[in-house]
Formats: structure tokens, C-alpha cells, sequence
């Protein structure tokens, strides 16, 4: 934690909203958090999903689209989510294959006095040790090391200042119009976004099958220490989550972004400015929660969804008196 830390799929909707109905009543009691703020930019329509009742959320389902954004698209901090985007672009510029290490990185006098700052998240590293890109990759996105994102941005660009204006230029290459990037860790304030542009940068990061495996992992270990780091991604492993970075701090609140397989489809998910204005502990643990009930909901819907198409005869379309089974 820092301080600050459509493809549409042919469907035929008028068949499938009784499905959907039933599905979604049941679905709607996850909510459990009141009004639901309002929902826009859904290219899947009918989907009604248990948003935050604060700051704003953004999710789609490759191969069938956006099932809503909620909360107001104004740019706030992002806080250790920046990370990902670090990571974009130092596999965009030195790309790994699945199975290698990628090329050694020496620890800085810099990244190695950062590693026991009690102000931030930081991962222990000596100054001199040379370390694989593929384990630092690691300790940036697992733990969440501050210290390590701001060496791999000196390693690639020869200053931090540098690497950032790599990260605003891929920003505007992807579309990212409400996005600014002011350090690789997420560590500043001034590192702001949406969850609208941060989704976006989710589905580009996620079809690197590196970036794929490194935010999969539960834990990561630093290189001649015996210790794992677990991730700080509390999610992997329910409800399909299979990634992919958290972020919190006191301005940003709890921010996630999550991504989740069910039934073979990729579910990609942004949550920001949870319990903003608190302490960072509180925050991501607000953020996580929201990120719970939001997989769960869309979980159970693909789920409910992809058995009423298969089984058409019986379940909730029957139940709802689809016309196609009358």
C-alpha cells in the first residue's frame, strides 16, 4: 500500500430477458448496499449487478461487452493500480516469453535504501544484487512494491521522469483521454484516472500471457530471502478471479482491478475510491469487499446465463415461460 497508494456476441434479447429476470432477482440480493448508483455504457443490457454505493466501477465480459459503468467518470488517484501500467509497458518494450526470466536488472543504491520505508509499500532489496526482470515484474505487482517500479522505470528509461512520459504516451495510444500518469508507482496523489480508462488498460494487459501468469500468482519471493510475499490481491481463486492489482492510500481510498474466467470467458473489473479519505488499510479492504460481491454477481450470472442456453428446456428460462419452450 502506498500513502496515496465490445465484443458483442450475437443474442437474441427479447428470448433471453425472461431468463435474465429470474437470474438477476436472485442475483440482486448480493447487493445488499442500498440504491444503486446510476449505470451507463452497458452494451449487455438487463444486467443488474450489486455496484459500490460510492466512488465508480466499470466492468465487461470479452465476447459479449460492458455490463455497465456507475459513479461519476471523474479522473481520481489510483493509487498502486498505477502498477499495472508500469508493467504494460516494460513487456511491451522487452517482452518475455511464458517461461523466461528476461534479462538481469541491478539493484540501485536508490531501490535498496527505499526498502524499508515505513511510508510505503517497498520489497527488501540489496543494492548490487542483479535480479531477473521476470522476479521483478513479480515483486512490483504481488506485493506491491513501490521501490521495485521506480528501479524497473529507471532500468528501462534512465529516470523515473522519463519512463512516465512512456506511460502517458501508451495512455493515449489506448485511448486512455481521462488518464495521467505522474510516477510508475502510484505512490503520488497527482497519478489520477478513471475506471472506464483503467478497464480498457486491463484488456490490453491481460493478452500478455507473462503479465497473465506474474498476476496469478499468490506469492511472489524476493531473491536470497527465504520469505514469500503473499499478494495483495485477497480474491485469486474466488470466484474465477485469476487477477489481477490492488491499490489504496488515504486521497485514493481502496482501488481494485480484477480479473475473473467463468465458463471460458474473461470477466475484467475496475473499482475506485473506496472508503476514500480513510486509512489505506481501510480502503483496500472496502475495495475488496465491492470486488467480492461484483465477481460473485457476475460469476453467478454468466453461470446461470451459460446453463439456460445450454439446457434451454429446463431452469430458469423454463421457470420464466420463455416463449421459445411454451
Amino acid at each position: 500500500m502506498s500513502r496515496s497508494s465490445a465484443f458483442k456476441l450475437p443474442v437474441r434479447l427479447p428470448r433471453l430477458l425472461p431468463i435474465l429476470t429470474v437470474v438477476l432477482l436472485a442475483v440482486s440480493g448480493l447487493a445488499g448496499c442500498g440504491a444503486v448508483p446510476h449505470v451507463a455504457g452497458a452494451t449487455v443490457s438487463g444486467v443488474s449487478l450489486p455496484w459500490p454505493g460510492e466512488g465508480q466501477a466499470a466492468v465487461e465480459v470479452e465476447g459479449l461487452g460492458s455490463l455497465g459503468v456507475s459513479g461519476e467518470a471523474e479522473p481520481v488517484p489510483i493509487a498502486s493500480v498505477t502498477k499495472v501500467m508500469t508493467a504494460y509497458v516494460i513487456l511491451r518494450r522487452h517482452p518475455l516469453k511464458p517461461g523466461e526470466d528476461g534479462p538481469l536488472v541491478e539493484v540501485d543504491r536508490t531501490a535498496a535504501d527505499e526498502s524499508y520505508s515505513g511510508q510505503e509499500s517497498t520489497v527488501p532489496l540489496l543494492e548490487g544484487r542483479r535480479i531477473r526482470l521476470r522476479r521483478l515484474l513479480e515483486l512490483m505487482l504481488v506485493p506491491s512494491g513501490n521501490n521495485v517500479a521506480r528501479l524497473l522505470a529507471r532500468w528501462d528509461a534512465g529516470s523515473e521522469e522519463r519512463f512516465v512520459s512512456r506511460m502517458n504516451a501508451a495512455a493515449r495510444r489506448l485511448g486512455m483521454a481521462a488518464t495521467m500518469y505522474t510516477g510508475a508507482s502510484g505512490n503520488e496523489d497527482s497519478t489520477v484516472s478513471t475506471a472506464a480508462d483503467q478497464l480498457v488498460l486491463a484488456g490490453a494487459a491481460m493478452r500478455d500471457p507473462v503479465f497473465r501468469a506474474v498476476v496469478a500468482q499468490g506469492d511472489a519471493a524476493v531473491p536470497g530471502d527465504v520469505r514469500r510475499l503473499p499478494n495483495t490481491n485477497a480474491l485469486l481463486n474466488r470466484h474465477g478471479v485469476v487477477g489481477i492489482k490492488t491499490g489504496s492510500g488515504t486521497a485514493a481510498g481502496g482501488n481494485l482491478m480484477w480479473a475473473s474466467r467463468v465458463r471460458g470467458r474473461l470477466v475484467l473489473g475496475v473499482i475506485l475510491g473506496q472508503a476514500a479519505g480513510s486509512d489505506p488499510v481501510t480502503g483496500k479492504t472496502a475495495a475488496l469487499e465491492a470486488g467480492a460481491r461484483m465477481s460473485a454477481a457476475v460469476e453467478r450470472w454468466l453461470l446461470e446465463t451459460t446453463t439456460a442456453q445450454a439446457h434451454p428446456g429446463s431452469g430458469a428460462g423454463a421457470a420464466a415461460g420463455d416463449p421459445a419452450h411454451k
